[in-house]
């Protein structure tokens, strides 16, 4: 128990230190974005006094350093600033906005990882056979195509027709399957996408298993070969298992402003899009840190979790 906590709290020192030097990147390359603020808020009439005034007043005229270690402290303490286009709290403009994300994220998990399980122990249980030739077929294809590209294929195919809408509105009153059947298509996208990878480690991860020599006296004492999957070689395989459905779950829910998009919904994406358009740069900083702590946060989730499934991993080398 003890290995184990220690172990714990070395995966969150390091993620720790891991946001930290993101926050910098985040920071130092939100500098480096074209234009300024008060001058697109004040559009080209503006007088170079009326810009710098309005600089002033914003804390835009500050070193880099200064503003971003005010940034810093106001985040470690949950307070993200401003908004410099709308003036209103960053906070209260993300909250509904990260719930919408985070309930498409997990509609999309709630489909993509028990389909890709499933997909991969089957393609394991009949390996080489027209069944597995056809879900790597189709895997490789859906890894091939760009996010955009399926969701327009997927728009063609069922919006066109009037089954599902090709733009998402969401409204706090609406209910729950209301809410699941307007956001299908976004969430059928990203299955989609991530399905594959899952589906291809579990398979791979499976019949690198099917060699063993437990295996084998599993099939020697005549037990049945889904029975072996399931009981021997499943449990064995979970540590790659878990690295990739957590990567792939994080990337969910950072990789959905193409998606969002394209969908037109009101999640982080879209707005980190329009912030991104309107040269409001503390909103972009906030929102790329959400993004980067949830990848993170996953990130050691999955290190923890494979290292429990599998004690030989803390053994030290």
């Amino acid at each position: 128990m003890h290995a184990v906590l220690m172990m714990i709290l070395q995966r969150l020192g390091l993620g720790i230190l891991t946001l930290f030097v993101v926050s910098v990147v985040i920071f130092g390359a939100t500098e480096l974005l074209p234009g300024d603020l008060a001058s697109s808020l004040l559009g080209q009439s503006a007088t170079p006094e009326t810009v710098a005034a309005l600089r002033q007043q914003m804390g835009l005229d500050q070193p880099a350093p200064v503003r971003y270690w005010t940034w810093l402290t106001g985040v470690v303490q949950g307070d993200f600033g401003v908004s410099l286009a709308t003036r209103r709290p960053i906070s209260d403009m993300m909250s509904m906005r990260l719930g919408n994300t985070v309930f498409l994220a997990l509609y999309a998990a709630a489909i993509a990882v028990p389909l890709s399980l499933v997909l991969g122990i089957l393609a394991a249980l009949w390996r080489n056979s027209l069944f597995d030739r056809v879900a790597n077929a189709g895997a490789l294809s859906a890894i091939s195509f760009p996010e955009f590209f399926v969701a327009y294929i997927l728009i063609f195919l069922l919006a066109q027709s009037g089954v599902f809408p090709s733009m998402v509105r969401i409204s706090p009153a609406m209910g729950l399957t209301d809410k699941l059947y307007v956001t299908f298509l976004p969430a059928l996208t990203l299955t989609l996408v991530v399905t594959a990878h899952m589906m291809r480690m579990t398979r791979a991860a499976i019949i690198n298993l099917m060699a063993s020599p437990y295996i084998e006296m599993a099939r020697l004492k005549g037990v049945s070969p889904l029975r072996i999957v399931l009981r021997h070689a499943l449990p064995n395989a979970l540590a790659p298992i878990i690295n990739v459905v957590a990567l792939n779950l994080a990337y969910l829910i950072t990789g959905v402003v193409v998606v969002e998009v394209v969908f037109v919904y009101p999640g982080l994406g879209q707005l980190m899009v329009d912030s991104v358009a309107k040269r409001d740069i503390a909103v972009v900083q906030a929102i790329a840190l959400i993004f980067a702590s949830a990848y993170v946060l996953l990130n050691l989730t999955a290190d923890v979790l494979s290292t429990l499934t599998n004690p030989r991993l803390m053994r030290r080398k």
